[in-house]
């Protein structure tokens, strides 16, 4: 069977008169059909950039249909003040309110405290500002709010979807893969249907930081690292990820040493006032934003404090609320559970899985989650976070694609991946009705 490309028309007939001759009926239907699907992943293989655009549309349409399933069936009308909520109630809850206050008023001076306990309170101050400064942009064209957000986060969350296929394609600093194209644009579609993507439709950030995150790990795997700095440093603008970003940098100039075998001292000749601005450009974003809050409100810690007033308090040590919730919801079998999960997930990066992306996309996978859960607490909003880590789908499609020890592609791969395409859109509408309604008495932020 062939699986790389249509089959020419003259042998697809042969094999269809052969069969006629030998048994008639089903497989002749079933060679036709068989025909039909080789030519369909052959034109998509061929056309993968439009390929994985219609994939990121399709989910797109079920994020809104999930919406509105919510909207109709779960929201309670408390949570939006009228009697009908709708897919535009859904659009402007949680986060989106924060930013439309940011566009629309700016952040807060002096920093908002509470008026009994004189306590720093919940501002605007904990929401990075390249977001919503794009979003004003258009807003001060006379576009809506939520138009002008959904509207931006479609086109930046379709940009991404490319960067991420990019990515996964790359073979440099990897093992070799004979399907790589296959396997790229299986884990770019299945990517698109993780059930907390949803959220890169409404107005949030996290289309942006994908755009940027993807982008920086790109430029850096392509060796254009003043491109990489500049991205960076409006990574450090939108979103809290820059230092596992820093940890793809320094594992990509390992690489690179042990390619070329140099050593540090010969190395990277004529590029190292490029690597020297990359650098500091890591190391500034990391703070950026932070310190920006500091200076505009006369309080060096303010960004800080006002992240605590939402739980967030990585001072108290990596790791140390997830070990707490752990233990407080199951006892020591939690902290197991919890540390077999972790295990099991760097093992599977590790292992045969994930030897075929690249070292640069392995250290993004490593990096990103172990660094939400050393710095962020246990909350429902983890979903989203992770739509970041985009190597998770990649292991899913090999995982799904592959013979147990990953050296080819089985062939009834397809039926494989349906088995998990479901259970993805399930938890799509799932997790929309579940986590993006809100209750004014007792919700979970998405």
């Amino acid at each position: 069977m062939r699986l790389a490309q249509a089959p020419r028309a003259d042998e697809d007939q042969g094999v269809v008169a052969r069969a006629e001759e030998e048994t008639p009926g089903a497989v002749v239907s079933g060679i036709r059909t068989s025909a039909a699907r080789d030519a369909l992943v052959a034109r998509a293989l061929a056309h993968p950039v439009r390929t994985v655009l219609i994939a990121y549309a399709v989910s797109r349409l079920l994020a809104v249909a999930a919406m509105w399933v919510a909207a109709t069936w779960f929201q309670t009308p408390a949570g939006v003040g009228h009697l009908h909520p709708g897919v535009g109630d859904i659009l402007r809850l949680w986060d989106a309110r924060w930013y439309h206050r940011i566009v629309y008023s700016g952040y807060p001076l002096p920093l908002p405290v509470d008026g009994d306990t004189g306590a720093i309170t919940y501002s605007a101050w904990a929401f990075f500002p390249l977001f919503p400064m794009l979003v004003k942009l258009l807003v001060a064209l006379g576009v809506d709010f939520t138009v002008a957000a959904v509207a931006l986060n479609l086109v930046l969350g379709a940009i991404g979807t490319v960067l991420v296929w990019l990515i996964s394609r790359m073979a440099a600093h990897a093992a070799p893969q004979a399907h790589r194209d296959r396997l790229a644009l299986v884990a770019t579609c299945l990517w698109c249907l993780y059930p907390a993507t949803g959220i890169l439709v409404m107005p949030y950030s996290e289309a942006l930081a994908l755009v940027l995150t993807a982008g920086s790990i790109l430029l850096v795997m392509r060796r254009r690292y003043l491109g990489a700095a500049g991205v960076v440093v409006l990574l450090g603008f939108t979103r809290a990820v820059v230092p596992a970003v820093g940890v793809v940098v320094l594992v990509h100039l390992v690489a690179r040493l042990r390619e070329e075998s140099r050593s540090w001292r010969t190395a990277f000749a004529g590029e190292r006032a490029r690597l020297a601005t990359l650098a500091a450009a890591v190391a500034g974003s990391a703070f950026s934003w932070p310190a920006t809050v500091g200076l505009a409100t006369g309080r060096a810690t303010a960004f800080y404090d006002v992240q605590a007033v939402w739980g967030q308090r990585p001072q108290e040590g990596p790791f140390v609320q997830w070990i707490a919730w752990a233990w407080g919801l199951h006892g020591l079998f939690g902290v197991l559970l919890l540390a077999g999960c972790l295990t099991a997930y760097v093992i599977l990066v590790a292992g045969r899985h994930g030897r075929w992306l690249p070292m640069e996309v392995r250290a993004w996978a490593y990096a990103y989650p172990l660094y939400l859960f050393a710095v962020v607490r246990p909350i429902t909003s983890m979903w989203r976070f992770l739509v970041l880590d985009f190597p998770l789908a990649a292991l899913v499609a090999s995982v799904a694609m592959r013979t147990s020890s990953g050296g080819r592609i089985v062939p009834h791969w397809r039926r494989r991946v349906a088995l998990v395409v479901l259970p993805l859109i399930l938890g799509m509408f799932w997790w929309t009705a579940t986590l993006l309604t809100y209750v004014p008495w007792g919700a979970s932020p998405p």
